[in-house]
């Protein structure tokens, strides 16, 4: 069993650094997560669900701007982007230069 031990530490120590920071990251980001959610189940709803229409509003917006949604949502935003600008048309507009 000690032989296994050792080989499986010598395994741990050849593993880059790199891995172990993106490792830790990824644990804070986790920690960061469940402590903003444990404080989200205490806030009133109402202002709860008001944060989480405004961001995802944002967050969809600038998807349907710039173009560069997911891609299961691409059907979505194709019905819904004639309704509104994007960068494309903006950049069009910009070249044409100014209107007599």
């Amino acid at each position: 069993m000690l032989l296994f031990a050792v080989s499986a530490l010598e395994k741990v120590a050849n593993v880059p650094g790199k891995i172990w920071l993106n490792l830790g990251i990824a644990l804070l980001i986790f920690m960061g997560v469940v402590y903003v959610a444990k404080q989200a189940a205490q806030v009133n709803k109402i202002w709860l669900a008001i944060i989480v229409f405004v961001v995802l509003t944002l967050v969809g917006f600038h998807w349907i701007y710039s173009r560069n949604e997911p891609k299961f949502l691409t059907p979505l935003v194709d019905k819904i982007a004639p309704f509104f600008p994007s960068a494309a048309s903006y950049g069009a507009k910009q070249h044409d230069g100014p209107q007599p």
